[in-house]
């Protein structure tokens, strides 16, 4: 709630003038049955059509005033809704972006899209009924009270034992279905995943003919969300007929009571209409209230999934500032004695790894799938903490670099390459704002993705969608290599990035690789023994664990792991 209350101190002005409005408008609402009760005992009594005549005209004025305030009303009430959402989305986004991929990945992505997007919209919708309902409603259910009371005190009582009854109906609703409101956007989560994993692997579910298989996940997930509703529904369809019945009897109490005193001469029959109104007023009100209780419940229910995600603090903490000075000398990466263990994983996925990186060497990094190659390379930019043991990065404890620096120390190439939206020279300048055209070329140069630039007709400018789905999977990994280049890096970590590349051009981007200038320190991890072959030093994973390492030739003459890739690559005995 504090957050969106925070959001909210910017629309001050227009949360206060939004109900303050709508309040106005309760207010000539109220004059409206006393002023047909008036047309009824005068007017119509004594055959004054001029009386009649003026009493609608002061009617016809009274809409006008009130259709004006409400307008007004909401016009302020949009304003602040829609401008708190907005500021409510920025400050998830952004905070999100300061999350570890440790909270990421325990959180999901599906479920942090469905907090941008559908948490926030029953947010905006709930806190633009608040502020047009929450002065209204109470103060035409007791304003109607109290003028009853000027009519006739006796008939009132009915009022006081209506709204009383009205009241344990709605809230008892309410503080049932507010809970259940959180499971079924928890429904919700699983189906928007099951729909984003669906569409991004669509080729691989129609070329394994998945499609049944998927479509029955889908539905079994559908309908435990479409059966959750539906209970919700139930319980919440029960408002607008309790209270219908609660209205309908106090009107026949009403009118019981009217008929009865207008026999003794004790009130008039346009009193009786007035107090009919009253009530229908009433009624009215509480059904636009029970809608705005279900809307409410919604939106406290979706409030309290993003508080839990703003409330997710990161589990790592970086200093401002990088302290002390710069440490001379060779080391460029260490690990002493690393382990990790994922947040949620019943076993390590690296277990005391220990090596040290020069400067200007080139690491090679193999194993089996699933040995921790990229869990490795992972705890290097400290995308994630090591569990025990220390990484240091040019001497100094990981912990003691700033974010800014250390990302500014260190480049990295994914292993699922990704574009963004927007064009080649765009995507290129992420590694370098301000790099010219001339670095962006060199750095595409030295990834081998230079010839296909210059055969696009744009050039730099060429359009890239979203995804970088209008390239081929070699042209995107060769791109976003290009990107870490121009950041110019002192220590450059290529994960499986060049997987989608033939040969030759591996064999050329390592060559290019091997040319730059100064002392960048190169880790590669593929499954290749070929791209690795020429590196300073391989390290080999086996199950979390570093098997051996060394060089290419060291390695074939005493590490079985080693051997065994590189038979399984090349003829046994064969040269490369």
């Amino acid at each position: 709630m504090k957050y969106l209350l925070n959001n909210l101190k910017r629309y001050r002005k227009e949360s206060i003038l939004a109900p303050l409005f709508k309040m106005l408008e309760a207010f000539f609402d109220l004059f409206v049955p006393l002023v047909v009760a008036d047309i009824i005992n005068v007017g119509i009594k004594n055959q004054d059509n001029g009386y009649i005549l003026t009493r609608c005209g002061i009617l016809v004025l009274l809409a006008i005033v009130g259709i004006s305030c409400s307008f007004t009303a909401q016009y302020f009430a949009a304003k602040a809704s829609v401008g708190c959402a907005a500021g409510l989305r920025h400050t998830l986004f952004s905070h999100i972006h300061t999350l570890g991929y440790s909270e990421i990945d325990t959180m999901g992505t599906s479920t942090l899209i469905t907090r941008m997007t559908s948490d926030i919209n029953q947010v905006q919708n709930g806190l633009n009924m608040f502020l047009r309902l929450f002065l209204r409603s109470p103060f035409i259910v007791f304003g109607a009270m109290i003028m009853a009371f000027t009519i006739n005190l006796k008939i009132a009582v009915v009022f006081l034992v209506a709204i009383p009854v009205l009241s344990v109906i709605i809230f008892g609703i309410m503080k049932i279905t507010s809970p259940l409101y959180k499971t079924i956007q928890g429904r919700l989560d699983k189906v928007l995943g099951i729909t984003r994993e669906n569409l991004t692997g669509v080729r691989v579910i129609r070329a394994f003919g998945k499609e049944s298989a998927e479509a029955e996940r889908f539905e079994a997930a559908n309908g435990l969300l479409n059966s959750m509703q539906l209970h919700v529904g139930h319980i919440s369809g029960l408002m607008n007929p309790l209270t219908y019945v609660v209205v309908n009897l106090a009107i026949i109490a009403i009118l019981n009571m009217g008929a009865s005193g207008i026999h003794k001469g004790s009130l008039l029959n346009g009193d009786v209409i007035a107090l009919v109104n009253y009530m229908s007023q009433i009624l009215v009100e509480l059904v636009k209230l029970a809608n705005t209780v279900v809307l409410l419940s919604k939106a406290l229910a979706s409030l309290n999934r993003i508080d839990g995600v703003l409330d997710t603090r990161p589990s790592m903490e970086f200093p401002e500032k990088t302290n002390g000075e710069q440490i001379s000398g060779k080391e460029a990466v260490a690990f002493q004695n690393v382990s990790l263990t994922y947040q949620g994983a019943g076993e390590e996925s690296l277990t005391g790894i220990s090596f040290l990186a020069e400067k200007g060497q080139t690491i090679g990094v193999i194993g089996g799938t699933g040995s921790g190659k990229s869990s490795l390379v992972n705890l290097i930019p400290r995308f994630y903490d090591a569990t025990s043991g220390q990484v240091r990065i040019m001497g100094r404890p990981i912990e003691k670099w700033s974010k800014e620096e250390l990302h500014g120390t260190v480049g990295v190439v994914m292993q699922k390459a990704q574009l963004f939206a927007g064009t080649i020279r765009s995507n290129l300048l992420w590694g370098n704002p301000d790099a010219s055209d001339e670095e962006l070329w060199k750095a595409l140069e030295l990834s081998q993705a230079a010839e296909f630039v210059r055969g696009k007709p744009l050039g730099l400018d060429e359009k890239v969608e979203q995804g970088g789905r209008n390239f081929s999977g070699g042209q995107k990994q060769r791109l976003t290599i290009a990107r870490a280049l121009v950041k110019k890096p002192q220590i450059l970590i290529l994960d499986d990035s060049a997987s989608a590349l033939d040969f030759a051009t591996d064999a050329a981007l390592r060559k290019a690789l091997a040319s730059l200038p100064g002392e960048i320190t190169v880790f590669i991890v593929s499954q290749r023994a070929s791209s690795l072959k020429h590196a300073d030093r391989i390290l080999v994973l086996e199950d979390g664990e570093v098997a051996d390492h060394g060089t290419h030739e060291e390695l074939l003459g005493r590490c079985d792991v080693y051997r065994e890739i590189y038979e399984s690559q090349f003829k046994k005995g064969e040269v490369h």
